[in-house]
């Protein structure tokens, strides 16, 4: 390959591209930003791949392949951190305009191109992959693409709501475009999205060979071109109804303006800037990118330790301790399950292979995950692992005989972790010979959905074991949250007010179903007394004694709980349960202020613990809530919320 140099092309002080031409002709643009990790689409680099496209102008090509020269993939999306700055609604436009302008010039060049998409390739940089003739995606578990863009409050429009339902149908580009999904390199192929999907090994020789080829692309079937034609209408309405169902439009107006552009204006934003003025300036979209930073900050966490796991042994197989057990499995570690036979592990081998079907589709992905699943009644697997989880019932007893025997039996470096929820670390140190190396490592039900972890450190705990601790986190894909040893730490510590309000409002004679309707406006995902019910009403009367200071208990959760009536778990609690779905009945009239007086107490246990310094500091308070319950992201969290007018 032959460096361009200022001699042939003007393309000399290139900061984040390089530029060379192949002996047959063929341009490779290499995307090497600066100073970053990973690529992400700043006004200087595209300013400079413009510089790149001129020069293409004057000497034509034979075909432009654009590629990444990083490890952690092909390009993350537009560079969030300016967005941020936008302060203006000309700025949001002018903003708009540069990746649209930039992408249909891409588009419109008379020599084929290519997208050699290996890693993330997500929002700017899924559009300006779709900008090119020829998408290759390169079939490694790192290879993602999507236009998340709705996560961040706003819409992709660099050409996104243009290029992906022109690629693969409205119906599968609106889903992933208002859900913020992505696809694996398969995926991507079986719908079009890629033009062929190959191993790592021959993606150099496969790129060109597709880019010369003069191959068309596959064209749409029939029915989807009308779709995109005459019966855009009806798609656009179905896709409202859909988005209805989870998200109100004045909480979150994004999904409802990519509906509305794609619809009335062929995915072109520009033609109308009241929207874009309206989406950008947001209240929404300014909370999701502070929730996206906070986000950042908590993976931060995992990079302060080298440590790394490989072998993960798990005692109780449950539904907390096999899940935890399944979701490391997945996420490539060799795991040992151990209970005391292999009837109480049964259930969770269960469980474990329909995720893994639906996660991984594939019957050999699937088959070699469940092979590192190993029940292991006897424990043999503690001597092997780097880490030990601990997850079996509730009392401190029977956790002090279980850490006196896994104490001298595991390896020099292994961490030793509790996944208790309610009692303090302090306490179940004791029996050990270095308890200053136990750590709390949270997981919340149910483990394949919730984001969040809590790293529980106790007084006095080793430093070193807390770092390695947020980095196993991290390891399996989970966000790292520091927390201090107390009871319910954060997450528990601030649902179980939160409850227990909305327990007493219904022996107020407010209906359970009422009560959930106020929180649903409010934008929570699931209702309190709805959760209270998943949680188990057992539980919820634990924590309630732990955690509600004294405070009597409701007596609507005392009689539910007296007959046994503890929620999903049993059938019934304050709903009938029914193949896992609460059978509610139509909600009254919710009662002015009643959404505020339910939060209320949440926002002052939140403010308490930052002030008891649970948790470090207001921010990081806002991100575990918002990941660990659900609190409604538009807000920016409980304590960001408090703040506003």
């Amino acid at each position: 390959m032959k460096p361009i140099t200022a001699t042939n092309m003007n393309v000399n002080e290139l900061k984040h591209w390089r530029l060379a031409i192949e002996d047959g002709g063929i341009a490779v643009a290499i995307f090497d930003k600066a100073g970053e990790s990973a690529n992400s689409l700043s006004a200087e680099v595209m300013g400079e791949f413009g510089r790149i496209l001129d020069q293409l102008d004057l000497y034509p090509p034979k075909g432009l392949i654009v590629r990444s020269g990083k490890e952690a993939g092909f390009i993350a999306g537009a560079d969030i951190g300016e967005f941020s700055q936008l302060d203006s609604p000309e700025k949001g436009r002018a903003l708009v305009a540069r990746g649209w302008e930039l992408f249909n010039r891409l588009a419109a060049v008379s020599y084929p191109t290519l997208a050699l998409v290996r890693g993330h390739c997500l929002g700017g940089g899924l559009e300006l992959a779709l900008a090119c003739r020829y998408l290759l995606a390169v079939d490694e578990p790192g290879t993602k693409m999507g236009l998340p863009e709705v996560m961040l409050g706003i819409f992709p429009g660099w050409g996104g709501m243009l290029r992906l339902p022109q690629r693969i149908g409205a119906p599968a580009a609106l889903d992933l475009m208002l859900t913020g999904k992505t696809l694996d390199a398969k995926r991507a192929k079986k719908m079009g999205l890629a033009d062929d999907c190959v191993p790592p090994r021959v993606m150099e020789p496969a790129a060109r060979q597709l880019l010369l080829s003069g191959q068309p692309r596959r064209p749409l079937p029939f029915k989807l071109r009308l779709m995109n034609g005459p019966l855009k209408g009806v798609v656009a309405g179905g896709a409202r109804k859909q988005v209805a169902k989870k998200a109100r439009p004045e909480h979150y107006p994004a999904p409802y303006a990519i509906i509305d552009i794609w619809e009335k204006h062929g995915g072109n934003a520009l033609v109308a800037p009241e929207v874009v003025d309206r989406i950008i300036s947001s209240p929404t979209a300014r909370n999701l990118v502070r929730v996206f930073f906070l986000q950042e900050r908590m993976k931060a966490f995992g990079k302060a330790s080298d440590f790394k796991a490989q072998r993960v042994h798990v005692i109780g197989a449950g539904v907390m301790g096999g899940d935890i057990a399944t979701w490391c499995a997945l996420r490539g570690m060799t795991v040992t399950l151990q209970d005391q036979n292999l009837e109480r592990i049964a259930p969770a081998l269960q469980r474990a292979h329909k995720l893994f079907s639906r996660r991984l589709r594939e019957p050999l992905r699937v088959r070699a995950a469940f092979d590192r699943l190993i029940p292991d009644p006897v424990g043999d697997g503690v001597a092997h692992a780097d880490v030990v989880i601990e997850a079996i019932f509730e009392n401190v007893e029977a956790k002090h005989a279980l850490f006196k025997s896994l104490e001298p039996r595991m390896k020099p470096g292994a961490l030793l972790a509790t996944n208790t929820s309610s009692l303090r670390l302090e306490d179940l140190r004791t029996v050990l010979q270095r308890p200053e190396r136990l750590v709390g490592i949270h997981f919340f039900n149910p483990v394949a959905m919730m984001p969040l972890v809590e790293v529980v450190e106790a007084e006095g705990a080793d430093p070193a074991v807390i770092g390695a601790a947020c980095a196993f986190v991290k390891q399996i894909d989970k966000l790292p949250l520091p927390v201090k040893s107390a009871p319910g730490f954060l997450i528990n510590a601030v649902l179980a007010p939160y409850m227990l309000e909305a327990m007493r409002a219904v022996d107020e004679g407010i209906s359970p179903e009422t009560v959930d309707e106020a929180m649903l406006a409010f934008g929570m995902p699931m209702g309190p007394i709805e959760l209270a019910d998943t949680v188990g009403l057992d539980i919820a009367m634990a924590a309630g004694k732990q955690l509600a200071g004294g405070a009597e208990p409701p007596h609507c959760l005392l009689a539910r709980a007296g007959q046994n009536q503890l929620g999903k778990k049993s059938g019934q609690g304050f709903y009938v349960w029914n193949e896992g779905k609460a059978q509610k009945g139509a909600a009254g009239n919710v009662p002015p202020g009643l959404a505020d007086r339910l939060a209320r107490p949440l926002i002052e246990r939140t403010q308490k613990l930052v002030a008891d310094g649970i948790v470090a500091d207001a921010d990081l308070a806002d991100g575990g809530v918002i990941f660990g319950t659900g609190f409604a992201p538009f807000t920016g969290g409980p304590l960001n919320f408090s703040k506003s007018p």
